[in-house]
């Protein structure tokens, strides 16, 4: 366990002290930082330090494992190169909070239930501005490579990828948002969906403008992928049965988008939520290959559906 003050039991030279530096940072944020972990106490003597011995131009963005007492010249020459004693994970896109648990708790150590509990820390909420509309911060656990310090704390990990998705987030798209009349929040949703849909990327925009067609029409979206997520678990196949589950994910029983993102997407798909294809579709069809077939018309639609079976009963 990752301890701020002396653990009992544990030798002194074993404690660690965790420190975030947001990417981007300046080294007046960095010094905060530090500060506030107990690492400096006199801030001003800690900048003088820092910007002596070339910090600032070098500041490395990272969580950062140290000692409570580190000497000075440690933690600056730290800061500038990065940690060594580091662990290396992945988080895949598409995947539910509880999945990307799963990968933490097998890569990095960190136990299930600690990062889904960090997950629903009221500052992560307020951090990402959806406190007032979400519980946890599914949807915004970025999905990329990630390297932090052995025995990172689940705060600290949720921190890291909430802040990776605030940073790849473009200004621009703020203005994108009022032209589409969506919030942030309800972009992610969707992009989430997509996400889950989408298994031949150049999809992607057209798969996007069948659910905006349909939002814009207030059809319901009928994504399969939320009736996998109000069920919790992942699907072998969505039958007629699990249609019907209750549940405000349900898109086949609510029209709308669902309260909230049902995985983590990716880049892609939030450019694809953002600016879908120029298209009138209205439905779409997964072929075998993972690439969809998309109709204007529900006749169209059942043709392709028809066409997609005989070819599945003729090989």
């Amino acid at each position: 366990m990752l301890c701020l003050a002396a653990c009992v039991g544990e030798p002194r030279d074993t404690v660690r002290v965790t420190v975030t530096i947001p990417r981007g940072a300046s080294i007046e944020v960095a010094v905060e930082s530090l500060a506030a972990r107990g690492l400096v106490r006199s801030r001003s003597l800690f900048h003088l330090y820092a910007r002596t011995h070339g910090l600032p131009g070098n500041l490395k963005s990272g969580v950062y494992s140290f000692r409570p007492r580190e000497p000075w010249r440690v933690v600056v020459a730290t800061l500038r190169r990065g940690r060594g004693n580091e662990v290396r994970f992945t988080v895949p896109e598409g995947l539910m909070l509880a999945e990307v648990a799963e990968v933490t708790r097998r890569q990095v150590g960190v136990p299930r239930e600690s990062l889904l509990v960090a997950a629903g820390a009221v500052e992560r909420l307020d951090e990402l501005g959806i406190a007032d509309r979400a519980r946890t911060v599914e949807g915004y656990l970025f999905p990329t490579t990630y390297v932090v310090p052995v025995g990172v704390r689940a705060g600290d990990l949720v921190r890291v990828m909430t802040r990776e998705f605030a940073a790849t987030w473009r200004p621009a798209w703020n203005a994108r948002l009022d032209s589409l009349g969506l919030t942030r929040h309800q972009v992610v949703t969707l992009a989430s969906i997509i996400q889950a849909e989408v298994r031949y990327a150049p999809d992607g925009g057209y798969v996007s403008a069948v659910y905006h067609n349909r939002l814009k029409r207030g059809m319901a979206l009928q994504a399969d992928p939320t009736v996998i997520y109000a069920y919790g678990r992942r699907l072998r196949r969505v039958y007629e049965k699990h249609l019907r589950v209750r549940s405000p994910y349900n898109t086949y029983l609510n029209v709308g988008l669902p309260p909230g993102p049902i995985g983590q997407p990716g880049l892609s798909s939030i450019v694809a939520a953002l600016y879908p294809a120029d298209a009138p579709y209205l439905y779409f069809v997964a072929r075998p290959d993972g690439k969809h077939v998309f109709s204007v018309t529900y006749r169209e639609h059942l043709a392709a559906i028809s066409e997609i079976r005989r070819g599945r009963r003729g090989r």
